[in-house]
């Protein structure tokens, strides 16, 4: 996971309703079609579900959250290996997590770690898979940060590239 920009300045010290709405201003959201009470429950379930992950490794602890196309939230943790290769990132738990329930297209994803990271490449591919179409990146505090997939993965690889 790669550290999301810093943010400074004002919005440090907001509370969470006011750090959406901020957050649902910025140029990264334009085109993000979620509403600020959907941004603000994905964010308290990936900041949440972080507290759970198991990373004695790295010791980066990283929540996730998906939105489903039928508006259940599902969440995922990291959970590393001592063989590096076969941990797994707490977007495609969520994203396994959410299959394994009976979700097969999802609309957004939240990614909680400290400092804000945003999804490696391999998360960003199974993402788009998915149908996701917003990446939602927050820090245990402060305000979200909002972006486009398909601005963040450049010529995907999909299904129909299989036929």
């Amino acid at each position: 996971m790669a550290p999301a920009p810093r943010r400074g300045g004002r919005g440090a010290a907001m509370g969470p309703r006011a750090a959406v709405r901020r957050a649902a201003a910025t140029p990264q959201s334009r085109g993000v079609s979620l509403h600020p009470r959907q941004v603000a429950a994905l964010v308290r379930a990936a900041r949440r579900v972080r507290l759970r992950a198991h990373a004695p490794y790295s010791r980066f602890p990283v929540g996730a959250a998906v939105l489903t196309a039928s508006g259940a939230i599902v969440t995922g943790c990291n959970v590393e290996s001592a063989s590096y290769g076969l941990s797994i990132c707490a977007e495609r738990a969520a994203v396994a997590h959410a299959v394994a329930s009976g979700h097969r297209r999802l609309r957004a994803v939240a990614v909680a770690a400290r400092p804000a990271a945003m999804p490696c490449g391999a998360c960003r591919q199974v993402l788009h898979e998915f149908g996701v179409e917003t990446v939602v990146v927050v820090a245990p505090r402060g305000a979200p940060r909002l972006y486009r997939l398909p601005d963040l993965l450049a010529h995907p690889f999909g299904p129909a590239g299989m036929r």
